[in-house]
């Protein structure tokens, strides 16, 4: 695959790219919305689409991050452990402070649940610096 090929989807993919960023820099503070794929997912897409745009998230305070686990496939042993702790203090902070809904409050109690498990066992882990 080339990328900055002509293509008709750029409009398109320009467009999700510029969603996916904006729901993953969300998804820092808001938890159960996975910041991670999303900005991967936006990477990819603007990629695909725009040099520029693709130049200018890398170059963001997010694209250390996601060079970084678009050159090794895995996340190094401390940004999982930062990871893990930011999004189990907001799903506690949430649950405990934030919603009120019994419902919602297990919603994001799975929700966080789910993305714990996803950080900790299925994101391969790189314990030496590459």
């Amino acid at each position: 695959m080339k990328p900055y090929k002509p293509t008709p989807w750029k409009p398109i993919f320009i467009v999700l790219g510029c969603l996916t960023t904006t729901l993953g820099i969300v998804g820092i503070v808001v938890p159960g919305l996975p910041t991670t794929p999303l900005l991967l997912l936006s990477s990819w897409l603007f990629y695909r689409s725009s040099r520029k745009l693709h130049d200018a998230l890398h170059q963001s305070f997010l694209g250390k991050y996601i060079q970084d686990y678009e050159t090794h496939r895995s996340l190094r042993l401390r940004s999982k452990i930062v990871a893990i702790l930011m999004m189990t203090t907001m799903v506690i902070l949430s649950i405990t402070l934030f919603i009120s809904n019994p419902v919602v409050k297990w919603v994001v109690g799975i929700a966080g649940g789910i993305g714990f498990v996803v950080v900790a066992f299925v994101v391969p882990t790189r314990h030496s610096k590459q």
